[in-house]
């Protein structure tokens, strides 16, 4: 394999990677261009010093989760042909005060396994604080190390028309902005029993993304080695300019537990299928 095709393909698979734990988008070069039609003349502004202004508001009620600080699920990766891709961890550790704000603090992690790590050595950490009350993203931070090179991020986050906590420089966002983690999270909260759809603007790191996702069917009988499940099939969409992107297709099993656990999470891409299977939970 050359190594200009191959440099491409681990570039691809990273992205892969890391879009199953996010759950949202790969890092594509199409797909980092991606903002929603609100946004397409106003991309995220970085502010190193001027903070916007409060409106009065009344203050919002804590929002009800189906997790617990100190949950750790832990998943089989797979790809292609390769049964045993990578390793995925997603865990909740911790609650915390964050410049002021009541936060979750998400975490998530991505080794790959030989013999796909002797074509793509993968072992990236993303970890997400997000607003116990909004669930909006005060904080987001991105630990890659791929193919032998670290990249750090932390970005914060502030909705337009508010006052940010956090220290200079801040990204303005719109209202209700999840960062890629914590959309996944906020997917757990939903009730799928009982809400048919969730909209939400989303920020990669890099761009202004936008989801849809809903629920498809009836309850289905899902098998992963962490068991049998019940669990609601939720297809996630991506728009541009209220245009669903047609390569990027992803798939999200939660199953009807009390903690709505995410048993399965598949994305279908060009270059090939890949799914996560939950294989142990401390929850």
């Amino acid at each position: 394999m050359g190594l200009e095709k191959r440099t491409i393909l681990g570039r691809r698979a990273t992205f892969a990677i890391a879009f199953l734990l996010t759950l949202l988008f790969t890092l594509l070069p199409a797909a980092r261009r991606f903002v929603p039609a609100a946004l397409a003349a106003s991309p995220p502004q970085h502010h190193s010093a001027t903070k916007p202004k409060v409106p009065a508001a009344s203050a919002p009620k804590e929002q009800p989760m189906p997790f617990r600080t100190g949950e750790t699920l832990n998943y089989r990766v797979s790809w292609s042909a390769f049964s045993d891709a990578a390793t995925l961890q997603l865990s909740a550790p911790e609650r915390r005060n964050l410049f002021g704000w009541q936060a979750w603090h998400f975490r998530g992690q991505a080794h790959t396994l030989s013999p796909v790590r002797t074509l793509f050595t993968i072992d990236d950490q993303m970890d997400s604080y997000t607003d116990a009350f909004t669930l909006e993203s005060r904080q987001f931070e991105t630990h890659l190390n791929e193919m032998g090179k670290s990249k750090n991020e932390v970005d914060h986050l502030t909705a337009s028309g508010q006052l940010s906590r956090a220290p200079a420089p801040i990204v303005i966002v719109l209202p209700g902005t999840r960062d890629p983690l914590g959309a996944l999270y906020t997917l757990r909260g939903v009730d799928w029993q009982r809400t048919p759809d969730f909209r939400a603007p989303v920020f990669d790191g890099h761009n202004l993304l936008e989801i849809h996702a809903a629920r498809d069917g009836a309850t289905e009988s899902v098998k992963v080695p962490a068991g049998a499940y019940s669990a609601s099939r939720i297809s996630i969409h991506v728009f541009q300019n209220q245009k669903e992107i047609s390569d990027l297709h992803l798939t999200m099993w939660i199953a009807s537990d009390s903690a709505r656990t995410p048993v399965v999470m598949e994305a279908d891409l060009p270059f090939g299928a890949i799914r996560a299977e939950l294989i142990s939970a401390n929850q």
